[in-house]
């Protein structure tokens, strides 16, 4: 497989090509990661908030790129894995505690690292467009990482998964986070880059450059997608 220059590090800069990826899609999971309403819908609370402080401006890139790119692309990664038999899962940022003393201290800290969503709020919600439905997954985290803080892990482990597809919001820091544990766990980790979204571009892509290679495999949603497809062709049934 060849890689993508645009996603290679400093470390990688001469790496022309990757070993091929070949799925199992009985031991794949995607990993829909924190596409709740508090963050990413435009008139959910973060959005709101940037528009009272005068920020929109700043992130008006973000809410559009998310609502124009991202969503539609997780929608169709996310028909591409019902269809195929590849285990659905997600995480989200959800406070247990009303007073929401159980976040840790990455999510309690100062400014935009603030972070509180009651897990009982129709905010903390995936967005509508993807929904799980009703024998998916869905744990509930008060860290960034979803494998570290919750037992996402031990899930994964008990359903001989050994290979993510990780998606979601922000780039680099709950993605990222999520992704360079599972990769230290010993699993496989494929990021579509288009399926994911940090404040700015250059945020997103610099992230992506210092994960490719060693804690993933950056590739674009219509590449995941067609692993998928291939795999199925290969003897997965898929799933009407």
């Amino acid at each position: 497989m060849k890689t993508n220059e645009k996603f290679l590090s400093f470390y990688y800069r001469n790496m022309k090509e990757i070993p091929d990826i070949h799925l199992d899609l009985k031991k794949t999971a995607l990993l829909i990661v924190d596409m709740q309403k508090h963050f990413i819908a435009k008139d959910g609370y973060d959005a709101l908030q940037c528009k009272e402080a005068g920020e929109w401006d700043e992130w008006e890139w973000f809410y559009d790129h998310v609502e124009k790119v991202v969503i539609p692309n997780n929608k169709r990664l996310l028909d591409c894995c019902r269809k195929n038999g590849v285990e659905v899962t997600y995480g989200r940022i959800a406070s247990l505690k009303k007073d929401g003393s159980d976040r840790s201290r990455v999510q309690s800290t100062v400014g935009w690292n603030d972070i509180y969503v009651y897990v009982g709020d129709d905010s903390a919600k995936m967005v509508d467009e993807l929904t799980p439905l009703e024998d998916e997954i869905v744990v509930n985290k008060t860290t960034d990482s979803v494998s570290l803080g919750t037992n996402y892990t031990q899930i994964l482990h008990n359903m001989g998964i050994d290979t993510v597809i990780v998606t979601g919001v922000v780039t680099d820091q709950c993605v990222a986070s999520t992704i360079r544990v599972l990769a230290d766990q010993g699993f496989r980790v494929i990021c579509p880059e288009d399926s994911c979204a940090a404040a700015t571009q250059e945020l997103h892509e610099a992230e992506l450059r210092i994960m490719n290679v060693i804690y993933c495999t950056v590739l674009s949603t219509n590449e995941t997608i067609q692993l998928i497809e291939e795999a199925a062709a290969q003897g997965t049934p898929a799933i009407d």
